[in-house]
């Protein structure tokens, strides 16, 4: 898993409430249990005009000029700015992956559905909260400023504005050592790679009649 410490992003606004994670990846596209290839396929029913299934080339398809990631100016865009109970509904560990895969690296809302805050922390997207009224002003700032960057400092738990203005943020320890040392669940067991094979070792020695 990528390291995060700072990072400096593209803006895009999701200026919608409830934001379930089968708008996020649609059911057709959860046959598959790799990490990758998702990203086409986020926010599916919005970004296109006709109906999408596995397998379809995007590049083919007819894309929804009305839908906020189908701008020019949003192209490229890591961090999203969304409103609040953001991936509700199933708890589809692919919504996260559609965002990763697509390019974000940054989600900032008022609230998260609990599910969907804990994927993201497992493979490496952070997830911040801030408070609604700070999301209001955000939203205004993105509208009258093309190419809109915020800056994330996890070491400082902070968003910078291109103007200087620092919101902090909370973020729970453990997660954040993880994300700061790029270490999802494979990486903490492989940290005590030595210890589990002397376990092994001994059961081995302890238990033979295990491994004949």
């Amino acid at each position: 898993m990528e390291k995060f410490n700072t990072f400096s992003g593209l803006v895009a606004p999701i200026d919608r409430a409830n934001v379930d994670t089968d708008a996020i990846i649609p059911k057709q596209f959860l046959k598959s249990i790799k990490r990758s290839g998702f990203g086409q396929n986020l926010f599916d029913e919005w970004r296109y005009l006709d109906h999408g299934e596995p397998g379809m080339d995007a590049t083919q398809r007819q894309p929804n000029p009305d839908f906020v990631l189908n701008e020019p100016r949003y192209q490229g865009a890591e961090i999203l700015l969304a409103r609040a109970n953001f991936g509700c509904g199933s708890s589809r560990e692919h919504a996260p992956w559609a965002l990763q895969d697509y390019g974000f690296r940054v989600i900032i809302a008022p609230s998260f559905a609990d599910i969907f805050f804990n994927n993201c922390f497992k493979i490496g997207v952070l997830p911040i909260i801030l408070s609604a009224e700070i999301l209001d002003q955000l939203f205004e700032e993105i509208k009258l400023t093309e190419g809109y960057h915020l800056t994330i400092n996890l070491q400082s738990k902070s968003v910078t504005t291109p103007d200087g203005e620092i919101f902090n943020f909370e973020v729970d320890t453990f997660r954040r050592h993880c994300l700061l040392n790029g270490l999802d669940e494979i990486g903490l067991t492989l940290q005590k790679a030595e210890k589990i094979k002397q376990f092994e070792q001994q059961r081995r020695e302890q238990q033979p009649w295990l491994f004949t």
